[in-house]
This record gives structure tokens, sequence and C-alpha cells, in this order.
């Protein structure tokens, strides 16, 4: 099961609007300015038809985690987490990123709308000492993590000794990597990318387990990229070495 929290609590009107299509929704309070407008009026009346309460109020500000809650916030029954051998067969051949420790939610929200926008569905990150997916990491997400299967897995180390004996090649991004990350034929075999915190990369356990190190080429006055940046590329890279068709899914 899913740790208590995952997506529990919504700000910003994409990531409540995504939650509320999917059924997750329990509460709704929004801004009585916004409702004015369209698209907040048709919100506030799916939820009516759904039977989802909601409450109108002055401002949301003063119960916000994020500064910037676009006049709504929800609760919601949290995303379940699946078991590591259901969610590598979310796709077919397998494709999973694994996010090692990311400390930043807003990039952990970031990685999860290009997961969805590239056609990737499976992904999977340690219970502990990363992110939490809670309203910062969702409002980045817009959305998205409706649409992607999640694993919390207690150990990182121990999920990816799980996939290689399932046969999932284990692919690690670091600036000292062994090959590029392009035009790489490994990425067209069952895949799993692991891509590390922001600044410091994947742990030192993590390079030891991974089958290979790759790397992004990168102008010699430019020391990194962001990691959100990073996973981006690598997963839009994983769908056109598979020839994937842009907007669909992996398989």
């Amino acid at each position: 099961m899913a740790s208590a929290g995952i997506g529990d609590s919504l700000e910003g009107f994409h990531a409540v609007k995504a939650a509320l299509d999917a059924g997750r929704v329990t509460s709704i309070r929004v801004e009585t300015s916004r409702v004015r407008r369209a698209d907040y009026a048709d919100l506030v009346a799916v939820a009516a038809a759904k039977g989802v309460p909601v409450k109108q109020v002055a401002s949301v500000k003063d119960q916000s985690v994020t500064a910037v809650p676009q006049g709504i916030i929800a609760r919601a029954r949290p995303i379940v987490s699946v078991p590591l051998e259901k969610a590598v067969k979310a796709s077919r051949p397998p494709a999973v990123l694994v996010l090692d420790h990311l400390e930043d939610p807003r990039n952990i929200g970031a990685i999860a709308r290009t997961m969805v926008a590239a056609g990737w569905r499976t992904l999977v990150l340690p219970e502990r000492r990363s992110a939490p997916l809670g309203p910062t990491a969702f409002k980045a997400a817009v959305g998205a993590f409706e649409y992607l299967t999640i694993c919390e897995v207690k150990s990182t180390a121990d999920a990816l000794r799980r996939m290689r004996k399932m046969g999932i090649w284990l692919v690690g991004l670091d600036g000292q990597g062994e090959r590029s990350l392009f035009r790489l034929d490994l990425l067209k075999e069952p895949v799993a990318l692991v891509v590390g915190a922001e600044g410091k990369g994947i742990t030192h356990l993590a390079k030891d387990l991974v089958d290979l190190l790759v790397y992004i080429p990168i102008h010699p006055d430019i020391e990194s990229l962001n990691a959100s940046v990073a996973a981006s590329l690598a997963l839009y890279e994983v769908g056109r070495m598979r020839g994937t068709k842009l907007g669909g899914p992996l398989a």
C-alpha cells in the first residue's frame, strides 16, 4: 500500500480537476471570486454531480501549502502504490523511471508531467529520503500523477536488484557516465532509468548496481543539468529509440 498521503491533499486547478475526474476527491474549498470563471464553475458543477462537497470561501491561502494555490484546494483519497512486479508490467517492453532520493518536490512533479507527455507509465521511488508526493509535487505535475503507476519501495537498491532478476536493464544517468545517452541501443530493451538527486546525482550504491552509467553531452561551461531536465531528455530518448509515436504510450 502507499504511505499515507500520496495525493491526499491537492492544490491548484489542474491537480484538483484531474483528481476529481479520477474519482479521488472527497471535498473542495474554492475561492468565491474564482467560481465566476467558467472553468472553475464547470469544476464545481462536476463536483456537485459527483456528490463531492464544495465550500466557497474568501481565500484558501490560510490552509494552503504552496505559495500560489490558484484559489482552490481539495482533500482526496490517496493514490495506492502498487507492488514492483505489477508496476514493471505497466508497459511492454518495460520502461521504468526510478527516482533515487530526489529532494525537490517541484522537480518530481515536473518529471511526472514529462513522463505522461512522453508516454511513460511507471514511476518508482523510495518511501524515505525523498521529497513527499504532496501538494507541491502534485501542483507541479498539473494532474499527471493520475495517469501514472506509482510504486513506493523501502529501498531503491533492493528495487534495482529485484528488477535485474526480472530481466530489466538498469541504466543510470551520471555526468561521468561511460556512454552517451543518445542513440543507445540498450534503450530498446526492457529498461529502468535511474535519476539521482539534484546536485548529488545517483547514490554510490545505485551506481554499483546499474548495468551502465550514461551521460548527457553538455557544453563544458555548464556543470550539470537540472534533474527534471535531464530526466526529460532521457524519457524522450527512450521513446525515440523505440520509435514511439509522440503523444502515445510506450507500449
